[in-house]
């Protein structure tokens, strides 16, 4: 791991009110090292084109997406077999990451469904004085009791698992900003209307068969 990795978690533990992200944990409260490192996707293994989506939950072109493209995509693609979509995590600031952390100790089922609740409350959340007590409140709502939610912003590992996703974006696809997707290698930068989304999967599905 390197310094600035480890600098970037024991800012996150002071702005959050903890002392550092590696302190003691209540094991059992957490998820396994492999589910939090889990891949986070929704649709058919066997879906022709993959769609990876590189996102900051503070970010508000990343909650426009998820609210108003998002639906569209998922009806008629994901959830027709064409697309699966992979979610990775890319925090901007610390606060994204406090969110990702939590949001990776729910419950697998749960997961989504907090990202949305996330991305569509963001500015209330994002802006709040207590961002602790405003995270803690909507992770209450998939199931993430409050000594879930403590243990879990400690966690040197899934702070980890979060660093992992935004590590990947940088050396591998080159990601800078938020939100980015990976269409069956084809990078685009920054969100698009329905009807541009449309014709790039609409032409991935067409050229994967």
């Amino acid at each position: 791991m390197t310094k600035d990795i480890v600098k970037f978690g024991l800012l996150l533990g002071l702005i959050l009110g903890f002392a550092s992200p590696v302190a003691t944990l209540s094991a059992q409260s957490l998820p396994s090292k492999a589910e939090i490192e889990a891949e986070r996707s929704i649709g058919v293994m066997s879906a022709p084109v993959t769609m990876i989506e590189f996102a900051s939950l503070t970010c508000p072109h990343c909650a426009n997406f998820h609210r108003d493209v998002l639906p569209a995509i998922k009806k008629e693609y994901i959830d027709t077999g064409k697309v699966r979509l992979v979610y990775k995590d890319f925090p901007l600031d610390q606060v994204a990451t406090a969110a990702s952390m939590m949001a990776r100790c729910a419950k697998p089922s749960q997961y989504f469904g907090l990202i949305g609740i996330l991305y569509r409350n963001q500015t209330k959340w994002s802006r709040s004085p207590d961002t602790r007590g405003a995270l803690a409140g909507i992770g209450k709502l998939a199931g993430i009791s409050q000594a879930t939610f403590d243990a879990c912003l400690k966690s040197q590992q899934v702070f980890d698992g979060v660093i992992k996703d935004k590590n990947e974006g940088e050396k591998k696809y080159k990601v800078q900003s938020t939100p980015t997707f990976i269409i069956n290698g084809k990078k685009i930068d920054g969100g698009l209307p329905i009807e541009e989304f449309r014709k790039v999967l609409d032409q991935s599905v067409a050229a994967a068969k």
